[in-house]
Parts: structure tokens; C-alpha cells; sequence
């Protein structure tokens, strides 16, 4: 009587803990996009991820976020699931427009006020430099891409503000988004070796609204 007892116990236990682990699997399935969050991102990361995944703004193709005012990159798969982050070099100035014409112009001539990285949604596909390296067309009439750290000027000091805690010090650019060249060769050049992207660079002087047309679409 005692077995029988005890069986029927654990029947009832599985009967109502199958349910609680499938329910509790969905939920992770349903959240995926969130879990990754942790310290290093923003209330922005978030709202964006959030959009991009529940609208299928992607179309289907990897994507990445760039939080200016954070000075962090963010990279997903198709799907919506975190393939790696890093800290990034950008703009020298704060701002979310291009000047007209600035991709045709060259570097000497753009002054320190006009060196921003433009905030948009931009279809990104892998190219190449003068000099023949990769790098990460971001947008192409502007000339703004995406590429592993540069050496630059010795006073620019760009590996040493990289690896620095603080955004302010990762304005240096004239627009283009710098980032470690481990991040780059082993998630970003992967994730678009076979296909384009969006990337969503995040405004710092207007809205989110005003920058994603769609974005409270889903609100």
C-alpha cells in the first residue's frame, strides 16, 4: 500500500511539473531576445531589440545595433539571438546627420564639427578599403563603414580609448565606427560573409521615432 502510495506521488508530481517545464521553455524561447541583456546594455538596446525581433524589421537577415551614447556595438544573428559585443570608436562629433556631400570630400577638409556617425537604418555588406582590407560598408554614400581599430595619429591614442570604460573618450573618428579586431574577424565579418545586414545606429540628438519611422508601429 505504502509503494502504491509513493507512486502515485511522483505520478502526480510529473503530472503537473511537465507542464511547468514546457511552459517555462516557451517562455525562454519567447525571451531569447532579452535574456542577453546584462550590464553593458541600454534601455535603448533593449526597446530596439525588442522592435526589430517582434516586427521582423531584419527581413530575415543578421543585424547589429550601435548605441552611440554608450559606445558599444551589439551584434544578432537572423533570429534575433546575441553573437557578440564590443566596445567601439566613433564620431568625434555628437550628432546624427551627415553633412551633404561629406562621402566625396576628403579627410583633411572635413572639420572636427562635421565628424559624426550618422543615426539611421542601413542595409551593411562586407568591401573593401583603398588599401584592399575588409571592412563593413555601413553606408556607402557617406562613406561610413565599419572596420577593425586603426592605428591612426599617435595622439589620437585610439587602442587606448577603446579599452577605456568611458564613452566620452571613444569619440575620435571622423565617422566611421572603430572596433577590436577580434570582434570583428570572428563575429562580424562572419555574420555577413554570406549575406547583407541591417545595422541600426542609434540616435543621440532625436528620437527614436523620428530616426525608425516604424518603431512604435507595434506600441
Amino acid at each position: 500500500m505504502r509503494r502504491m502510495k509513493t507512486l502515485c506521488l511522483w505520478w502526480l508530481i510529473l503530472a503537473f511539473a511537465t507542464p511547468l517545464v514546457a511552459l517555462a521553455n516557451a517562455y525562454d524561447q519567447l525571451d531569447s531576445g532579452h535574456r542577453f541583456i546584462h550590464e553593458h546594455a541600454s534601455e535603448e538596446v533593449r526597446a530596439i531589440v525588442s522592435w526589430v525581433t517582434h516586427s521582423e524589421d531584419n527581413l530575415g537577415m543578421p543585424f547589429m545595433i550601435v548605441d552611440k551614447r554608450e559606445a558599444r556595438v551589439f551584434m544578432f544573428d537572423a533570429t534575433g539571438q546575441l553573437s557578440g559585443e564590443a566596445s567601439a570608436l566613433l564620431g568625434m562629433a555628437v550628432g546624427d546627420d551627415s553633412v551633404p556631400g561629406i562621402g566625396e570630400r576628403a579627410l583633411a577638409n572635413i572639420r572636427p564639427d562635421e565628424r559624426t556617425t550618422p543615426a539611421g537604418r542601413f542595409v551593411a555588406s562586407l568591401g573593401r578599403n583603398l588599401k584592399g582590407g575588409e571592412i563593413l560598408w555601413v553606408d556607402y554614400e557617406t562613406a561610413i563603414s565599419l572596420h577593425p581599430v586603426v592605428a591612426g595619429t599617435p595622439r589620437e591614442r585610439r587602442a587606448e580609448r577603446l579599452a577605456t570604460p568611458y564613452a566620452h573618450d571613444k569619440r575620435i573618428t571622423y565617422g566611421c565606427i572603430n572596433v577590436p579586431k577580434t570582434f570583428y574577424t570572428t563575429v562580424v565579418s562572419p555574420a555577413f560573409k554570406h549575406s547583407n545586414g541591417i545595422v541600426y545606429v542609434l540616435p543621440e540628438t532625436r528620437s527614436k521615432h523620428a530616426v525608425f519611422e516604424s518603431y512604435y508601429d507595434l506600441k
